[in-house]
């Protein structure tokens, strides 16, 4: 029996249960709630994630039918509903490596950006950036953004955008010292939207795919020749494992020093 817990002691917790083919459903939420006095919903996995929002399908088998909940990790808080918005708490500790490496001044832009977990973060942990934009396509997850905005205080550092990120980013082209797309499935399709994001001068972009052991090898080589088709130079200058999606199988994130080569076509 696996699971994650979503929430906090101030508004009780959702948890959300990962179950083998013979796992009984029904005896894991009586033994999670036995354990974890503040679980007051358990969700059971019932698929993988599906469509651009990214949701996958989740059954209530045990508790409250009020699964909205107010998640706490490393000084900030997100209020949120699993049932419909993405958010994985595993992600925590990959919020804190991007969130520690923003330095005072830079303007950050943070594409998918869900109810705002990376974008809270950064501004949480460094209060001298310039600006954190964030753009949400999905109209739940963008309300809950612009809540946990003012849930911790942050208005005038952290700017949601409601919209899709292919009508959003042509706008802000040659704007951000730093991009994160930390949507895995599919980022490639709007890698060079988050590359003509970064500053003519260049900048970093944090990118995140699904893979095995080589994972991080290809997705260099991805990242390095979209950047030279459009004049640019990408250099892997670290990667890590973001959470285990199978016993051989990870989301990965791949940070990426971005310079121009020669000229940028902007």
């Amino acid at each position: 029996m696996r699971f994650d817990l979503i929430g906090s002691r101030e508004t009780g917790a959702v948890a959300i249960l990962h179950l083998k083919e013979r796992e009984d459903p029904a005896s894991a939420a009586r033994e999670i709630m036995r354990r974890h006095k503040l679980v007051r919903s358990v969700l059971l996995k019932a698929g993988p994630r599906k469509g651009p929002h990214r949701l996958r399908q989740l059954i209530l088998i045990s508790g409250s039918r009020s699964t909205e909940v107010v998640h706490k990790e490393h000084g900030y808080r997100l209020r949120l509903d699993p049932l419909g918005v993405y958010f994985s708490p595993r992600e925590a500790t990959d919020r804190a490596h991007i969130a520690e490496k923003v330095e005072p001044g830079e303007r950050v832009l943070v594409m998918f950006a869900g109810v705002g977990p990376y974008a809270i973060a950064i501004a949480s942990a460094q209060p001298d950036v310039e600006e954190v934009i964030g753009i949400e396509m999905s109209e739940d997850a963008y309300e809950y953004f612009v809540g946990n905005v003012a849930l911790n205080r942050l208005e005038g550092k952290v700017k949601p955008i409601l919209g899709d990120v292919v009508d959003v980013c042509p706008s802000l082209f040659g704007e951000f010292d730093r991009a994160v797309m930390p949507l895995p499935m599919g980022a490639h399709e709007f890698l060079e939207l988050g590359l003509k994001c970064l500053k003519p001068r260049g900048g970093i972009l944090h990118y995140y795919a699904w893979g095995g052991e080589e994972a991080h090898e290809r997705t260099a080589r991805r990242v390095r020749d979209r950047a030279d088709m459009i004049g640019l130079r990408a250099v892997i200058i670290g990667w890590r494992r973001v959470s285990a999606y199978s016993p051989r199988k990870w989301k990965i994130g791949v940070d990426f020093l971005v310079s121009p080569s020669e000229q940028i076509a902007f």
